[in-house]
């Protein structure tokens, strides 16, 4: 009796066998239709993240005083948060392909950034008119981790590009405490004295010049 249970199945007939394994579960076959619509859905998805990140880098570009790109090649997730964490608030911090960013910036005056639409960047966003204030932090980030590799790529400042061999300019700008003590300096002491302001590098001079408007323009509202 034991041989025969034991031999059972091996004798069912080919019926048999094509009616057991009707029975087992169907894995359900994707319809064509559903293998198109996920690159669809995966086209979409993206091309919205690529219209939000060029919408965000046009929001920071307003009230912006200075641009710079940074070679941020090898830089991990982490330094990026110690980063942003050293940044003053009126500095932000966006990476993004260059092709977007060049998107937000094109037919603008920040367009003359385009020399360092290369290689790979992070954005820095600077929305104060202290512009040496602004860069210091990633100075002092880059020297505290060893960073020498990860560089300033270049900058637009008042429609200006600076490459990284004259970025010393923009770090020993001075401040605005400066620019007015300067200015009012220069008023005051002989005519010599204001022809040597004006033989100053055409930055400066520039820098004077709006802050003694600007100042002008608080003495009429007050």
């Amino acid at each position: 009796m034991e041989v025969a249970l034991l031999s059972f199945s091996s004798s069912l007939s080919p019926l048999c066998h094509n009616r057991i394994s009707s029975l087992k579960p169907q894995t359900p076959k994707s319809s064509p239709n559903h293998r198109h619509l996920l690159p669809a859905i995966r086209s979409a998805v993206s091309r919205t993240k690529k219209e939000e990140t060029v919408e965000t880098v046009k929001s920071h570009l307003e009230n912006c005083h200075l641009l710079a790109a940074i070679n941020y090649k090898g830089l991990t997730v982490k330094q990026f948060q110690d980063l942003r964490r050293t940044l003053p608030d009126t500095t932000k911090l966006v990476v993004a392909k260059n092709t977007l960013v060049f998107k937000a910036i094109e037919g603008t005056k920040w367009e003359a950034l385009k020399p360092c639409m290369k290689g790979m960047n992070a954005w820095l966003f600077v929305q104060t008119d202290e512009i040496p204030s602004a860069i210091k932090p990633y100075r002092s980030f880059q020297k505290e981790r060893k960073l020498e590799d990860n560089d300033f790529a270049g900058a637009v400042f008042e429609g200006k590009f600076y490459a990284p061999d004259n970025f010393k300019v923009l770090e020993t700008m001075p401040t605005r405490a400066e620019v007015y003590a300067k200015l009012l300096g220069a008023l005051q002491s002989p005519a010599i004295n204001l022809v040597s302001t004006l033989q100053a590098p055409a930055i400066e001079v520039i820098m004077v010049l709006k802050a003694y408007i600007k100042k002008l323009e608080d003495e009429s509202n007050a």
